[in-house]
């Protein structure tokens, strides 16, 4: 499987992210994902930025509003079930500052809310991960499925 580092590939490429997404950019809503991504639009909450989100686990502890630094773990699949990083195992969360540009505007958007130990699924149109362009292994105008753990707020 091919991995990318994703860590700083969010923290180093976040204004590489584009609203330049084309003609050919897909719709979330007429996507056919992977079955092992376990995607039910029906049981999700979209946001006016096209962004899906729903909690497979509501955390007990603090939650995330911009300007906290959220420490978090991921993995990232392709819309056809195709990994693309994780950092589940890793010695360290990824961590970032809510709101400072720091990650992908869609990974950014769909942290807000969380609360610490909760688990959430969350699906990023390309205009708000790597646009027309695309990012190494991540192809342009992908659509991006992330299962994040909020692991601490600061």
């Amino acid at each position: 499987m091919r991995r990318l580092a994703l860590i700083p590939l969010l923290a180093v490429l976040a204004a590489c992210g584009s609203d330049d997404t084309g003609p050919d950019a897909p719709d979330i809503a007429t996507t056919t994902f992977a079955p092992s991504l376990g995607i039910d639009l029906t049981q999700m909450t979209k946001t006016a930025t096209g962004l899906y989100w729903r909690d497979l686990s509501v955390g007990t502890g603090a939650t995330v509003t911009v300007g906290v630094q959220a420490s978090v773990r991921y993995t990232g699949w392709l819309a056809d079930g195709t990994q693309f990083d994780s950092n589940v195992g890793a010695a360290s969360p990824f961590r970032f500052t809510v709101g400072g540009g720091g990650t992908i505007a869609g990974f950014d958007e769909g942290v807000r809310g969380m609360r610490v130990g909760g688990q959430r699924q969350i699906i990023i149109p390309p205009s708000l991960g790597y646009g027309a362009s695309g990012q190494g292994a991540i192809p342009g105008n992908a659509i991006l499925v992330f299962r994040i753990e909020l692991v601490a707020v600061q």
